[in-house]
């Protein structure tokens, strides 16, 4: 029999080989020079290694059978179509190795430049260049430095250390003043360092120079910033990194050269024009890093018209292509335009929204497509407030508003600092000349990020608008001194812990603490804004995409309410009733007393009065939130507090008893409470005597309770009014206790609502484990149920919440435990299959059984999205959290229905 042919697995791809939807096998990057190339631009020639190539490293610490091989016949191929090879002395072929995730995740990983330069080739490539020896000893220093960061672990500062020497020695600020013998002498310097720290010379081999730099992207996948950062953008750690190996193309050989970053359409705000950035003669890196200043893209015009005008050509025929807002990297080299990069851009959650509505009205997208790319968490963002300017403040400096939002805090200079404040609770705004991606820490803890260098294309820039972070990048007007832990501004210091405020819109900086005001986003919200008549893209892009939402949408949104005000606020958001009014709140304050001498009360007539006491202010309260809801569903939560809330602290008490009698005072009422509480004090009181274990205990509570809504019912409703009660009973863990509530509130409400025609619905919150487990049983006594996944997640994972958050939560989400916090985000495989179970075995038992969450879950983004999936007829959540619930509502039917995701 003849020995079957062995096909080796693919791991390497040409750019013309692949696509723009060969994201996860190609990564973000390689996927889109694919696509670039495709479409007959500018592209410097290259291959991509595949994501599996890289995951197949991590999982073994070895290079795949096969791998070497295929880079060896991919890069002869380049070799051929570029007519040099890799290093060569005479006319060397210069790759650069970059990486390139499926998802975007800038500076988080590796990239090499200049691979291929030895002390043999760095003559060749200076005739190459004309003999500009300054060019190409500038290229080598780059090639040490960053190969020896990246692939060595060099530390970096110790590599700017020798170029800030060498910049002081010729009595410059500039890098452009070093003139090719100072780069030379850099380059010694540099080879010592790397020497220094590796104990090896720096790799002559060009292969070996390659096959470093790719392992070092591939390991980049795992270090510490880039699983940070993924963490904070919920991108999954499975996915790896796909590396890129392109042709060297050179920004750095002159005026004629340059390097840049631009958008087809401004970033911040999503109007449409021309945005980015440029700088000449230089590399890419120096644009993303912030190091120099860059000049607007708009300058290039000046500089190159030809290259301008090809460019501006380009970047409408990527945004068409894309249907979508595109971030593009290139550079010149000589005259000579080349594509490095696109993606589509990361964009503020202003300019989301607003781009999306032009894009519709361009006929590129559809409204489905629009409410595809907003999100949930984008448009919590447009609710928060803005500064309230006034004649009393003037800004000290202003640079570029790198994205949006006002941000007040302390000054910190360092990434360490900013982690330990903000842990404390303080609101910080990290202050730096530039960031990198070790800032990253820092930048996630800050409420804002200002820099004194940098443009809108800077790191500090990209991330700040991908993490939804206000940042001003570029105020040079400020000199900042990182050692000293200040800086100076129009003749003033400010130091760590000073106030400043900063606005990422105008890019304008502030001295003090500015007042702020709501957007006009809530403003449209509250209704006073007219969406169709204001002069105001974005409120009238939320307006057209909220509509689409409403009308899409399967689940309902209801509203977390305990008082009128509240209740009015959220049906101005959109609440379509209340999913939780929590009747515990109503009694804090004056009225907390009558409920202490009902837990207290010896006999029936002490228990009697407190409770007559309490019946007028609980219907007084109900008839209140009914008339706000009128017509709408009004679910109330029986009473469920912990004991410890409403009685006096036993430590106190005990304390306060033992002084009095120190002083001879008579103290038999405070010994008869102090024996009382001693009696009802629990050590855990969140699993103790609670919800409907409370209203067993208590005769007549519940009752009482039950008594008020309907009273208050009645009276809404013969006054004109329409109220709609659902009565919830808490805590409940098996049939029986719910039954035996539902016994005596039925009785109650027979004799109070007569023929009024009110109808009280009685149902149960599933927040125990076996409550989900018996929900078959349950629904038979219940004619909803309401998901309190917030105790439902304690009880589920054995957490008590208020203990483990600060105690241990970071260590799980640093230990990959969590990807979020499950008192966030609902934990699908966990909490999330009773959520499923229950709602499945309580409609199959009652089919018309209504099901809601009123957990905090219910105005997450994510979990919305679950409730949807597993049949939940509402959501109910917080006032400002019912327009993002209404919105993932939407986009939960365009997930589930196989809308387009791009």
């Amino acid at each position: 029999m003849a020995a079957q042919e062995t096909v080796e697995h693919k791991y390497v791809y040409d750019f013309a080989e692949g696509n723009k939807d060969l994201k996860d096998l190609l990564g973000g990057k390689g996927a889109n020079l694919a696509e670039m190339t495709n479409l007959g631009l500018p592209v410097p020639p290259g291959f991509t290694i595949t994501t599996e190539a890289c995951n197949a490293y991590l999982n073994t610490g070895q290079e795949p059978d096969g791998l070497a091989d295929q880079i060896a016949a991919h890069l002869e191929s380049l070799e051929r179509g570029m007519g040099r090879k890799l290093g060569d002395p005479d006319d060397p072929l210069l790759v650069s190795v970059r990486s390139g995730a499926k998802f975007s995740m800038p500076g988080m990983m590796e990239t090499v430049l200049n691979v291929g330069l030895n002390d043999r080739s760095v003559v060749g490539l200076s005739r190459q260049a004309g003999g500009n020896d300054r060019f190409a000893w500038d290229s080598y220093r780059r090639l040490i430095q960053m190969f020896g960061k990246t692939v060595c672990e060099v530390p970096g500062e110790e590599f700017e250390h020798a170029l800030d020497e060498a910049k002081r020695a010729k009595g410059t600020k500039n890098d452009l003043d070093l003139d090719a013998d100072d780069l030379r002498g850099l380059v010694d310097a540099y080879k010592k360092i790397f020497a220094k720290h590796t104990g090896r010379e720096f790799p002559q081999e060009p292969r070996e120079q390659l096959d470093l730099a790719i392992r070092a992207v591939f390991e980049s996948w795992n270090a510490e910033r880039a699983i940070l950062y993924r963490r904070q953008e919920r991108i999954p750690a499975d996915l790896g990194t796909a590396v890129n190996v392109v042709a060297m193309v050179f920004g750095n050989l002159g005026p004629d050269s340059g390097t840049g970053v631009a958008f087809t359409r401004d970033p911040g705000s999503g109007a449409q024009g021309i945005y980015g950035d440029y700088l000449a003669n230089a590399q890419g890196e120096d644009v993303v890093a912030g190091i120099r200043n860059t000049v607007p893209l708009q300058e290039l015009e000046k500089l190159d018209k030809n290259s301008y005008d090809e460019l501006l050509g380009i970047m409408a025929r990527l945004e068409e292509h894309y249907k979508d807002l595109c971030d593009i990297e290139f550079t010149i080299e000589r005259g000579k335009l080349w594509m490095l990069q696109t993606r589509v851009g990361k964009r503020t959650a202003a300019a989301a929204f607003v781009i999306a509505g032009q894009l519709v009205d361009e006929g590129l997208i559809d409204l489905d497509e629009a409410l595809h790319r907003v999100n949930g968490a984008q448009l919590a963002q447009l609710m928060f407030p803005r500064f309230k300017l006034d004649h009393d403040f003037e800004p000290v400096a202003k640079g570029i508003g790198a994205s949006p939002g006002a941000a007040v805090g302390k000054v910190v200079f360092t990434s360490a600092r900013a982690v330990e404040l903000a842990a404390e609770g303080e609101s910080v705004i990290l202050v730096r000349r530039e960031t990198n991606p070790d800032d990253l820490n820092g930048m996630i803890a800050a409420k804002g990020i200002l820099t004194s260098r940098g443009g809108k294309t800077s790191h500090a820039a990209v991330v700040a608008r991908g993490m939804g972070k206000t940042c001003v990048s570029g105020a040079d007007e400020l000199d900042v001194n990182i050692p000293a832990k200040k800086f100076t501004v129009a003749g003033q210091t400010v130091s760590e812990g000073d106030i400043v405020s900063i606005d990422g819109t105008t890019g304008k900086v502030y001295l003090g603490e500015v007042p702020v005001m709501p957007s006009e986003v809530v403003q449209y919200f509250e209704g006073s804004l007219d969406p169709e008549h204001i002069d105001n893209p974005l409120v009238r892009a939320v307006h057209r995409i909220m509509t689409h939402a409403d009308a899409k949408r399967r689940l309902r949104v209801r509203t977390n309410a305990d008082t009128g005000a509240d209740a009015a606020r959220a049906r101005r958001f959109g609440a379509e009733g209340i999913g939780l009014c929590r009747t515990e709140h109503m009694f804090l304050g004056d009225r907390r007393e009558l409920v202490e001498r009902l837990i207290l009360a010896n006999t029936d007539e002490e228990r009697e009065a407190a409770l007559d006491a309490l019946l007028p202010l609980q219907r007084e309260d109900f008839i209140e939130i009914f008339r706000e809801m009128d017509g709408l569903p009004v679910t109330v939560r029986l009473i469920d507090p912990p004991l410890h809330e409403f009685l006096p602290p036993l430590e106190q008490l005990a304390v306060n008893v033992a002084v009095a009698q120190e002083r001879g005072e008579d103290v038999a009422k405070e010994e008869a409470l102090l024996a009382a509480v001693r009696r009802m004090h629990e050590e855990n009181p969140m699993l103790g005597l609670r919800g409907v274990r409370l209203g067993l205990v208590i005769p007549g509570l519940f009752a009482m309770q039950v008594r008020a809504i309907a009273e208050a019912a009645v009276a809404v409703t013969r006054a004109g009014g329409s109220a709609c009660p659902e009565i919830m009973v808490p805590l409940v863990g098996a049939v029986q206790e719910l039954e035996t509530v539902r016994a005596e509130a039925e009785k109650v409400i027979a004799e109070v609502v007569g023929d009024s025609g009110v109808e009280v619905l009685i149902g149960t919150m599933i927040e125990v484990p076996r409550a989900a487990l018996t929900a078959g049983q349950i629904a038979e006594a219940a004619q909803f149920f309401s998901f309190g996944t917030n105790d439902l997640t304690q009880m589920g994972w054995g957490f008590s919440r208020d203990d483990v958050e600060g105690a241990f939560f970071w260590r799980y989400l640093e230990l990959g435990i969590f990807g979020i916090s499950p008192f966030e985000s609902i934990d699908r495989e966990g909490v999330g299959r009773l959520v499923r179970i229950a709602a499945e075995e309580g409609r199959a038992a009652r089919p018309d059984l209504k099901l809601g969450v009123c957990g905090e879950h219910g105005g997450d983004p994510d979990s919305v999205h679950f409730f949807h999936e597993v049949g939940l007829d509402y959501v109910s959540c917080s006032p400002f959290r019912v327009p993002v619930a209404r919105l993932e509502a939407g986009r939960a039917v365009l997930e589930t229905t196989g809308s387009d995701s791009r």
